[in-house]
C-alpha cells in the first residue's frame, strides 16, 4: 500500500465551500473506488488543510486520480468554486512495517418511522445520488445502541425509541460492516447537520417507490428488510465482572 500527503493553502472564510466541496466531488470517487481517508486536518488559524490518502499500490492511485481529472462533473465544480485553494505540496509514503491488525469499521443505520408510518430519511453530502437511512460509524467505546441514537440525532435532530436490529450488512471491498435498527420517532424537529446532510425529512416508502428514493441498491436491501422486519437478538455486555449493558431480544412485529 501507499500513502498520499496533500497540503493546501486555502482562504479561511471560504472553509466551509471547500469541505463542501471535499464531501461531494472527491471524498466519493475516492470511497466508491477503494481507497481510506486516513485523515483531513485545517490548522489553528484554518488556512491550511493537510489531507492523507490510502491506496493499494501506485496505480490505484493513478486510476482513481483519472477518474477525478476527466469527471466533468468535478471540473465544472472546480471551475465554479474559483481559486480558493492552492497545492503547496503532495508526496506519497510508504510503511516501513506492520504496526497493526488490520482495522474493519463499524456502522449503524436507522429504519425510524413516524406515527404516520413515513421513513426518516437524509441526503449526505459525499452520496448526493440517493437518499438513505440515517447512521454512521460505531466510536470507540460506544454500544450499537448509543451509536444509532447519536448518530440519528447529529445528523436528522430527532430523538428515537428503538425495536431492535433487523439485518447486518458487510462491505468487503472496505471493510465496512453495517448493523441496521427499525425504532420509531420519539420528539425532535427534522433538520440537516452541517458539512454531512443537505436534506432529511419523513417520507412514504413503499415496495413501489423506493427505488426512486433510494437510488443505491445496497441501501434499498437495508430498508427492504427492515420494512418487514425479523428481528435478531443483540447484547451489549461488559467483562471482567460481566455486566450486561443492553439486550434486544428475538421478535416479529410485522408481516
Amino acid at each position: 500500500m501507499i500513502f498520499k500527503r496533500n497540503t493546501y493553502m486555502i482562504k479561511s472564510e471560504r472553509l466551509s465551500d471547500i469541505n463542501q466541496f471535499f464531501h461531494t466531488h472527491v471524498y466519493p470517487i475516492h470511497i466508491e473506488n477503494g481507497a481510506k481517508l486516513i485523515g483531513r486536518w485545517v490548522n489553528d488559524i484554518k488556512d491550511e488543510i493537510l489531507v492523507i490518502w490510502e491506496y493499494s499500490s501506485m496505480v490505484h492511485y493513478e486510476r482513481i486520480n483519472s477518474l477525478i481529472e476527466n469527471s466533468e462533473e468535478y471540473q465544472s465544480a472546480m471551475k465554479e468554486l474559483g481559486e480558493i485553494q492552492i497545492e503547496t505540496d503532495r508526496d506519497f509514503l510508504s510503511p516501513t512495517a506492520s504496526y497493526h491488525h488490520p482495522k474493519h469499521i463499524l456502522s449503524v443505520s436507522g429504519y425510524i418511522t413516524n406515527k404516520d408510518g413515513d421513513v426518516l430519511l437524509v441526503r449526505n453530502l459525499h452520496r448526493s445520488d440517493t437518499l438513505e437511512m440515517p447512521g454512521g460509524q460505531v466510536e470507540e467505546g460506544e454500544t450499537l445502541e448509543e451509536a444509532i441514537h447519536r448518530e440519528v440525532f447529529e445528523e436528522t435532530g430527532i430523538k428515537v425509541n428503538l425495536h431492535g436490529i433487523t439485518g447486518i450488512y458487510q462491505n468487503v471491498t472496505i471493510g465496512v460492516t453495517c448493523v441496521v435498527f427499525r425504532g420509531e420517532y420519539q420528539s425532535g424537529e427534522a433538520r440537516t447537520a452541517e458539512g454531512e446532510t443537505s436534506e432529511v425529512f419523513f417520507t412514504k416508502i413503499t415496495k413501489e417507490n423506493i427505488e426512486r428514493l433510494i437510488t443505491r441498491k445496497q441501501f434499498r436491501d437495508r430498508a427492504l428488510d427492515a420494512m418487514d422486519a425479523n428481528y435478531i437478538p443483540y447484547e451489549a455486555f461488559k467483562a471482567n465482572p460481566y455486566e450486561l449493558v443492553s439486550r434486544f431480544e428475538v421478535k416479529k412485529e410485522y408481516s
